[in-house]
């Protein structure tokens, strides 16, 4: 097995710090217990048919998420949890919207039924429609003038934003031996190149603000031609293999009702605009129903393992996953896949009747997907609030993310806190033969660890073969095909592993000193 590892020992001679007062693995008694329940009789497969088929999609606030919540929280009491329940985390202004029916066809120059999406928080058509379908190419302040006074009624095919280009990659993959060990460099040397290309400097120059201030202006006029013209709908394409993505508009509760849009495959799309720059008449009838309802809450769903010594028993491993998804298809890969194996995690340790020193938590985020909505609520309740250290800050002892799709852990970002290395050396002892070998010191972004790290907390994400996640998630194709199950086994009984190591340890992952609190 191949265990990388860089720099730990020469710090603390160089710094002589104490990286961590105890670092220990439990039993391999206790390892073969958890992986023999987590392989061999495993639930991957009835909570996966769970979390995609019966749930449904789950967008923030919508009443699809309200039902969600109330099916895990009877699944997490099947599983004998303590205490699960659905907490309020944050407001949410844009409120609950659902879909109802969506039906887009082109009537002319001849039918074809179109598989569309529309965009989430947009309105709805009046009745079945039928109009003429226009190009709106807007580049300019100048180009909007053209469009003043004939587009009303008129449906809008928008720029296409992504062009087709046949592609001779596997459609899934799997992370090669040198990924993995170019992941295990700190990305703060020279020679440290991402798999995914050089690292941005993350300086802006001034054109660059320039330019975006330009764009912002030009979209604040467009937006408001739109709303003066009242188009019958807004037409994007983005997705390919016929399969359109989905995203969301803005809108805020008490505004008025936004034009109805719809995202397109851009086979489609680009089909309809062919058409029409080569002088056809393309006309499309389209029936859109959304639901917006004035649910302006954003709610977490928990669960815990209590803790069993008297003096540890408050500090909060915690793990988890957003259970909010985006509209269009289950939110399998994003993110059922991390709410599944959160779930069986804690089965396969509840099954097993550990009793932790430390209280393990599971948290399924709400509102992942508009801006981590959820993780920033528990933060702001227990952690850290108007730059002040809460309660719950000094008992925070780890926390594990999940929000990569179904591929298989193949180790973990550890966020530039070398403290954390001893630790995951010891606890990794023996999952490595599952295939978690990789300690990285760098940081991953997007997803709800961020929201602790911030602060200086331990909170990681996992390194996981990427299988076809970047063509799948955020369309209606993220379905339960899209698991791969075996993997989440394996995923579910690493975290099991991982969870009950860092709530039995004497010693707890020190707060990141390279993190300053404001």
């Amino acid at each position: 097995m191949k265990r990388v590892f860089f720099l730990v020992p020469l710090l603390a001679a160089i710094f002589g710090c104490n990286l961590a007062s105890a670092q220990v693995s439990q039993s391999p008694e206790l390892a073969t217990k958890i992986k023999e329940e987590g392989l061999n009789n495993s639930k991957i497969q009835e909570i996966s048919q769970f979390m995609t088929d019966l749930l449904g999609s789950r967008l923030t606030a919508s009443q699809q998420k309200r039902r969600a919540e109330s099916l895990v929280i009877n699944k997490l009491q099947e599983f004998s949890l303590s205490n699960p329940r659905a907490e309020f985390a944050t407001e949410f202004t844009r409120g609950g919207w659902d879909v109802v029916k969506t039906y887009a066809a082109m009537t002319s120059p001849y039918y074809c039924a179109f598989s569309v999406n529309p965009k989430a928080w947009s309105g709805s058509t009046n009745g079945l429609v039928k109009a003429e379908c226009v190009i709106f190419d807007v580049q300019t302040k100048e180009d909007l003038e053209k469009y003043r006074g004939n587009i009303s009624g008129k449906i809008l095919l928008m720029p296409a934003t992504q062009t087709y280009r046949i592609s001779f990659d596997p459609l899934a993959s799997r992370y090669t031996e040198e990924q993995l060990q170019t992941l295990a460099l700190d990305s703060r040397t020279s020679n440290a190149v991402s798999p995914a290309g050089p690292p941005s400097s993350g300086q802006v120059s001034a054109q660059s603000v320039a330019d975006r201030n330009a764009r912002q202006e030009l979209q604040r006029l467009t937006n408001e031609l739109l709303a003066s013209e009242r188009p019958v709908c807004i037409v994007t394409g983005r997705g390919s293999f016929n399969v359109p993505s989905g995203t969301g508009v803005s809108y805020t509760v008490g505004s008025p009702e936004p034009t109805p849009e719809i995202m397109m495959p851009i086979e489609d799309h680009g089909r309809m605009v062919r058409l029409i720059q080569n002088g056809q008449k393309v006309e499309m009838e389209l029936e859109l129903i959304n639901k917006f309802t004035d649910d302006q809450e954003v709610h977490n769903v928990y669960a815990e393992i209590p803790g069993t010594d008297p003096k540890l028993k408050d500090e909060i491993v915690l793990i988890g996953a957003h259970l909010d998804s985006w509209h269009g298809g289950t939110g399998a890969a994003d993110n059922s896949s991390g709410c599944i194996v959160m779930i069986e995690a804690m089965r396969i340790l509840k099954a097993l009747g550990i009793q932790p020193k430390r209280t393990i938590r599971l948290a399924l985020w709400g509102g992942e997907e508009q801006g981590l909505y959820g993780s920033r609520g528990y933060m702001e309740k227990y952690l850290y609030k108007e730059q002040q250290k809460l309660p719950g800050y000094d008992k925070f002892a780890l926390y594990l993310n999940m929000d990569n799709g179904s591929g298989r852990f193949r180790g973990i970002y550890l966020e530039r806190n070398d403290s954390a290395y001893p630790f995951f050396e010891a606890w990794m002892k023996y999952i490595e033969p599952l295939g978690f070998n990789y300690l990285s010191p760098r940081n991953t972004g997007s997803t709800d660890h961020v929201t602790f790290s911030r602060i200086g907390l331990p909170a990681y994400q996992f390194i996981q073969d990427v299988l076809e996640y970047n063509r799948t998630y955020h369309t209606i194709m993220d379905t339960y095909e899209r698991l791969s199950l075996n993997d989440l086994a394996l995923d579910a009984t690493m975290v099991a592993w991982l969870a009950v190591c860092a709530a039995n340890d004497p010693g707890r992952i020190p707060v990141n000193p390279a993190v300053t609190l404001r």
